[in-house]
C-alpha cells in the first residue's frame, strides 16, 4: 500500500526547500517546486528505507494540509 506524506515547500524561484513533518529531518533543496518534489519522493523512500534498516517504526501520515481564504 502507497502511503501519502504531506510535504512543505518554502521558497522563491531558483531556491526552494521541502521539509516532511511526520518524518523529522527528511528535507531537500531545489531550483524549481518540480525538482523539489521529485527529490522529496526519492529523499522520502530514502528517509524510511533508513529507518527500516535501523529497526525504527515508519511513523504514520498524520499531517493534514488544508487552506483558508480571507
Amino acid at each position: 500500500m502507497n502511503k501519502r506524506y504531506a510535504i512543505i515547500i518554502e521558497g522563491e524561484p531558483g531556491h526552494y526547500s521541502a521539509y516532511v513533518p511526520d518524518l523529522p529531518g527528511c528535507v531537500t533543496a531545489g531550483k524549481t517546486m518540480d525538482d523539489v518534489t521529485h527529490d522529496m519522493a526519492e529523499a522520502i523512500q530514502m528517509h524510511i528505507d533508513g529507518m527500516k534498516e535501523d529497526g525504527l517504526p515508519i511513523p504514520e501520515f498524520t499531517t493534514q494540509v488544508n487552506y483558508v481564504e480571507i
